[in-house]
């Protein structure tokens, strides 16, 4: 770690405390280092940091360097020193992101990579770590496929599948609001999957896709898709738009009027989204995947005044996703008192977040067959102020993952040992 002189030590923690207060630091500092000079564990984060998806990326990087700073102060991971490595994948370069996971995997030499919020580049980034071996804990990219039809024996993904978010708010949909759907759908591979597993829905409940406008990832201007679903008469207009795209789209909706004429819902939503929106914006009906205000769970109070002190905000589920994915492989170093890939994976089958980690009622667990979280989904409405600042989203109902996943025979997923 370079000086090993304890003033050294002390001068170097000093300036590394104060780029962090800066928001300039790159790679989170060990502060507890059991053995000087002892070659640190290292996490790659490969994440956007600039783009459409910058603000949810930032977040799950804040969630992973709280993670590293309190592996740290427990004595690392086997007693070395965790060290977090964080590249900009960008929003949507697929390319980039490959690049990035290569020079982390092959040049930085990290044991663990960590990311992506672009599924697409989730996909990829599966492909580059099975090949070269490496343990890849999916942070909060959420097409299927990552877990279904292309898992991988060395890939596990923290955040839901699109099957998971759908199928825990769909009934609902349809019995409240209504069997005419019209969707607005981001023209990759998050968007199809959300899509189709609406589809799905309506198609056990007997309801009508009305019309789909399919929108590129960075779309302004919504208005010739909003004008296209009105013309469609729908009972619900479903946004399966995400971080600015989602911001931009549900804006205009209200500029244009239309949810004083038709329900506006969705699947996955975020804090991030709806602190973007103006408070007459913040609609809807949707799914959650972690909240930081739920009664009785514990740990849950040190978790938001954690992140409160790091980042001056209260947690969203993307703080929450950084932090999973990070402590899940350093508990699971810990247990096997070992960093082989392949013992590792095999650990983490069935793997349970302990309550501090899991922050939320049940016990979150990695299942077997495809190597996905199994926690609970949050399911309710946006507000437009709530009973204290950031508190957006009432929650109705906490639906638990094992009840709304396709079983693994359904997922397509034929796991691969290598």
């Amino acid at each position: 770690m370079g000086d090993h002189t304890s003033s050294g030590n002390q001068k170097r923690r000093t300036v590394l405390k104060a780029a962090a207060a800066a928001g300039a630091l790159q790679v989170a500092a060990p502060f507890i280092i059991k053995a000087r000079g002892e070659v640190p564990v290292r996490f790659g984060l490969d994440n956007p940091l600039t783009g459409t998806y910058a603000e949810l990326g930032k977040n799950e990087r804040v969630g992973c360097e709280l993670a590293i700073e309190q592996i740290n102060a427990k004595g690392g991971v086997l007693g070395r020193p965790a060290e977090l490595l964080v590249e900009d994948s960008t929003s949507a370069d697929t390319g980039t992101a490959v690049q990035k996971a290569r020079k982390l995997i092959s040049r930085d030499k990290v044991n663990f990579l960590l990311g992506n919020v672009n599924s697409a580049m989730a996909l990829a980034m599966g492909q580059v770590a099975n090949e070269l071996k490496t343990l890849l804990i999916v942070t909060g990219g959420h097409t299927d496929a990552v877990t279904g039809t292309d898992c991988h024996w060395n890939v596990f993904r923290v955040c839901n599948t699109t099957r998971m978010e759908t199928n825990s708010v769909s009934k609902l949909l349809f019995e409240k609001y209504g069997k005419k759907w019209f969707f607005i759908t981001p023209d990759y591979a998050f968007g199809h999957t959300l899509q189709q597993g609406f589809e799905a829905s309506l198609k056990q409940f007997g309801g009508t896709e009305v019309g789909v406008a399919l929108t590129p990832l960075g779309t302004s201007d919504y208005s010739s898709y909003l004008i296209k679903a009105e013309a469609a008469k729908p009972d619900v207009i479903i946004f399966l738009t995400a971080g600015d795209d989602a911001v931009n789209s549900l804006k205009q909706a209200v500029q244009f009027g239309l949810n004083k004429r038709f329900h506006i819902a969705g699947a996955q939503q975020e804090l991030e989204v709806l602190e973007g929106l103006p408070p007459e914006a913040r609609i809807g009906t949707w799914v959650f995947e972690w909240y930081w205000r739920q009664k009785n769970v514990p740990h849950i109070d040190d978790f938001v005044a954690a992140i409160k002190k790091k980042a001056g905000r209260v947690p969203t589920a993307r703080h929450w996703f950084g932090y999973v994915a990070t402590w899940t492989a350093a508990l699971v170093a810990n247990q096997e008192k070992s960093l082989d890939a392949v013992k590792l994976a095999k650990a983490l089958e069935g793997f349970k977040l302990p309550p501090e980690i899991a922050l939320m009622p049940d016990t979150p667990f990695y299942r077997a067959g495809d190597h996905q979280l199994m926690p609970n989904l949050y399911v309710g409405h946006a507000v437009s102020q709530g009973p204290v600042p950031e508190d957006l989203f009432h929650v109705d109902t906490v639906v638990k993952g094992v009840d709304v996943a396709l079983p693994v025979a359904e997922t397509g997923c034929k796991m691969k040992w290598s």
